[in-house]
């Protein structure tokens, strides 16, 4: 197949082709540092994703974190 032929499959099948990536990252890190460390590594992906995606919403940080955090840690 040629480059183009692929790029135009995981265009078409975006969902598919993000969750084979993430199973296949998920399965070689599993495997290379272990379950607990993946899953931490997962996690702080996800805040940073999660952080991020607040900033590109415009949202303020710090009333996230009051939010999320204990009462009075950011007033």
């Amino acid at each position: 197949m040629n480059k183009e032929k692929i790029l135009d499959f995981i265009i078409k099948n975006y969902g598919k082709s993000i969750g084979v990536a993430i199973g296949l990252a998920f399965s070689i890190l599993t495997i290379a540092i272990g379950i607990i460390k993946t899953m931490f590594v997962f996690l702080c992906v996800y805040i940073g994703y999660f952080i991020g995606n607040k900033i590109d919403n415009n949202e303020n940080i710090e009333e996230v974190l009051d939010k999320i955090l204990p009462l009075g840690k950011f007033k």
